[in-house]
């Protein structure tokens, strides 16, 4: 099972995540496949960065997002895409 997940950079007290997508056995600062996007939760409003194409490329391909994750591409609009193109 692949799942498309956050990694954490950043400093200590000044997280910044790498959305990415990673083997399902993998822990969360392990091995991945590919970047996806960035996540900065510190500045108002959020930073969040998709790369669209493939973040629905993964999804089509069976990758299962973290909650974290879903709630994100919800705001940017990612999941409603691939929600709409899954009915199709």
């Amino acid at each position: 099972m692949v799942r498309i997940g956050l990694r954490r950079t950043g400093k200590k007290k000044r997280p910044y995540y790498r959305v990415v997508v990673a083997p399902g056995t993998a822990p969360r600062e392990g091995r991945f496949v590919e970047i996806i996007g960035h996540y900065d939760p510190i500045p108002d409003p959020l930073v969040i960065d998709f790369n669209e194409e493939r973040a629905l490329h993964w999804l089509r391909c069976g990758a299962q997002p973290t909650e974290t994750v879903q709630r994100l591409m919800k705001k940017t609009g990612i999941w409603a895409k691939f929600k709409g193109g899954a009915e199709a």
